[in-house]
């Protein structure tokens, strides 16, 4: 039986999964798994022009309220549509990239690139 023929990037997804897992590690959160901060994009199916820009650790949850009235900065332009969302292991991060959204700039960027 003769051996296939292998490339150097093949070996390179071989341990992948592994990398991966070892990547995603943090000594904070539980298992060692950092817990993620979504940025999200919303736009209302009514109103197609208001967009509303967020975060948080829970995306479902946090959308679901979006649509159930249960945020004062969001509920008279429901029901919402997920435009896009962004993971990030640091909250810093996810933060700072809100915030940008969230600025004149940052909605060009969003209007132009996320939608």
């Amino acid at each position: 039986m003769q051996a296939a023929a292998s490339y150097g990037w093949q070996a390179s997804f071989i341990n992948f999964g592994e990398a991966a897992k070892a990547a995603r590690r943090s000594p904070e959160g539980e298992d060692g798994l950092a817990t993620m901060k979504y940025v999200y994009l919303l736009q209302s199916i009514n109103f197609p022009n208001e967009t509303y820009a967020g975060l948080t650790d829970d995306l479902r949850a946090r959308f679901g309220a979006h649509n159930k009235r249960r945020s004062h900065h969001t509920d008279k332009y429901k029901p919402w549509r997920l435009v896009t969302y962004i993971a990030f292991s640091d909250h810093r991060k996810a933060v700072e990239f809100e915030r940008y959204l969230k600025s004149a700039s940052g909605r060009a960027f969003a209007n132009k690139r996320l939608r």
